[in-house]
């Protein structure tokens, strides 16, 4: 039976206060570690060359290390500008590219903003753009969206889901920490809260997306607008609380794949909730 994975998104801290220069050497590095995840960050764009992608994709392969790659921040499938949404198909499909030299099965894509127009109009632009995106890149890599923190950016878990429905090659994302800070506070409490997730996405997408979701999780500072920063595992004001997960995925036989954007600790608290998935499993 498939295990659940966890990693770093990104590279922490450490990493580099460790003479570590290369996101070639974080594989070997993770591994050595105990964890078997990483995503390849790519938020400000994709700036990588094709021989560096091919290069991290081995050594990945090598030490056991599972990928994803996480799309520039500025795509918006929900742009009221006709430019803005093509050129998100134009970033989409250069992260794709990069995530098949790479060998990762995944890309996360933010969905977009819902400010200036209403929620049912931005989800009809977004549904356009994922239609055309899939109409012009054919890949075996899963495009999957990302539940958003901000309450005025699209992305709960019931648009992620809806728009999911598009295709099986749409997979959803869910953010914990984001979805935690849009409901400002006190969303994930118990095991049952985290739970819920899981069925809802299994009644609308079936079993498999559901038992090998692909996860975020941090601590995530809010404001009245959802959230405003990601914090560390060190930082215990706001949520949400890992336990309860770890007790939902041992109690569900669940296998994600977890991935820690903390702020600069990503690859010591992704440790810390192999550990606590692994206590509770025991």
């Amino acid at each position: 039976m498939a295990e659940p994975k966890f990693g770093p998104g990104g590279n922490s801290e450490s990493f580099y206060a460790q003479g570590k220069k290369s996101t070639r050497q974080a594989p070997e590095w993770l591994k050595s570690l105990g964890l078997d995840a990483y995503e390849y960050q790519c938020g400000n764009g994709i700036t990588g060359s094709d021989a560096n992608f091919i290069a991290v994709g081995k050594e990945a392969e090598k030490h056991g290390i599972s990928l994803s790659l996480h799309a520039p921040y500025f795509i918006s499938l929900s742009g009221v500008n006709p430019e803005t949404r093509l050129k998100s198909i134009e970033y989409i499909r250069k992260s794709v590219h990069a995530a098949e030299l790479l060998g990762a099965d995944l890309v996360v894509i933010h969905t977009g903003s819902a400010a200036k127009i209403t929620r049912e109009e931005a989800m009809n632009y977004a549904r356009d753009t994922l239609y055309r995106t899939l109409e012009e890149i054919d890949s075996p890599v899963r495009l999957g969206l990302e539940t958003m923190g901000k309450i005025n950016q699209l992305g709960t878990l019931d648009e992620v889901i809806e728009l999911c429905t598009i295709s099986e090659r749409l997979s959803p994302v869910v953010d914990f920490g984001h979805l935690n800070a849009r409901g400002l506070g006190g969303v994930f409490v118990t095991a049952d809260d985290y739970r819920a997730v899981f069925e809802k996405i299994a009644e609308r997408l079936g079993d498999d997306k559901a038992r090998n979701l692909h996860c975020h999780f941090s601590r995530i500072e809010y404001t009245a607008g959802g959230e405003k920063r990601h914090l560390t595992f060190a930082d215990t004001e706001y949520g949400p609380e890992f336990e309860p997960l770890a007790e939902t995925i041992c109690r569900c036989s669940l296998a994600p794949r977890i991935i820690c954007e903390s702020a600069g600790t990503m690859a010591e608290d992704a440790l810390s909730m192999k550990n606590m998935y692994l206590s509770r499993k025991r």
